[in-house]
């Protein structure tokens, strides 16, 4: 059987989503170790994207496999409903499985995915927000949403990001399609919404804070294509902080 998760999770305190052999303080590396305890198996849970150390996530993806052996008892006994309650129980307070469900046995979560939406929030008030400070980045200059939009927009569609991508040695394509960024503020609190068919290293971030210099006046709305035609990191703006970003929704057929 193939089961399929919807998480959330505080980034602050967690070293992201993949497991690593250093740390213990990772999403998968804690879902697996409660899952293998349930089943009495090591269990490979696969996750949408691999959220860096601070990032948040209100909508993660993820799915495991019933291990082959696994008994009818102990199959019948994790209902959909056990294994919300079970994961919650025993995972820390900073993530929660929020739904559980059995999908079809060729549902992968990052393989059969669609689309994603990711945003990025900047505490742009006039006074810094106590209570998001670890959830925003703050800027103390007032930002020209209007040029950021402007400039957005020379994102969207298709375009070989190789300019927005961290990963110097990134072998595979670095083309990717963006159908929307939405640019609001609300209570001082900025949001830059993207939605696309995926994102590549860093991507969101380093857009963000390429965005955040238009919006300071450092750079001009029609220097985004010049950045694009570039494909090269040094060419587009500062990577901003993880704090900031959240894994909003991930969308399958």
């Amino acid at each position: 059987m193939n089961y399929k998760l919807v998480l959330q999770y505080d980034g602050t305190k967690l070293n992201g989503w993949q497991k690593q052999g250093n740390t213990e303080n990772t999403i998968q590396g804690k879902l697996e170790a409660i899952l293998e305890k349930m089943y009495g198996e090591p269990i490979e849970i696969h996750g949408s994207g691999r959220t860096d150390a601070g990032v948040h996530a209100l909508g993660q993806v993820a799915n495991y496999h019933v291990p082959a052996g696994t008994s009818e008892e102990t199959i019948e006994e994790y209902t959909t409903d056990k294994i919300k309650v079970t994961l919650n129980e025993y995972l820390s307070k900073d993530i929660r499985v929020q739904h559980v469900e059995v999908v079809d046995e060729r549902f992968h979560a990052r393989l059969t995915a669609k689309g994603k939406t990711y945003e990025y929030r900047i505490d742009n008030g006039e006074i810094a927000n106590v209570f998001s400070r670890k959830y925003t980045m703050r800027e103390e200059e007032p930002l020209d949403l209007e040029a950021m939009r402007k400039a957005s927009v020379f994102f969207l569609g298709t375009h070989d990001f190789k300019s927005f991508c961290a990963n110097k040695k990134m072998k595979k394509s670095t083309v990717r399609t963006i159908t929307g960024i939405l640019i609001e503020k609300k209570q001082g609190i900025v949001s830059i919404r993207y939605t696309g068919n995926g994102f590549l290293y860093n991507m969101v971030r380093i857009l963000t804070g390429t965005l955040i210099e238009v919006g300071r006046g450092k750079r001009k709305p029609e220097e985004m294509s010049e950045i694009l035609t570039a494909l090269d990191r040094g060419a587009a703006g500062f990577t901003a902080p993880a704090q900031g970003l959240y894994l909003v929704e991930v969308e399958y057929n």
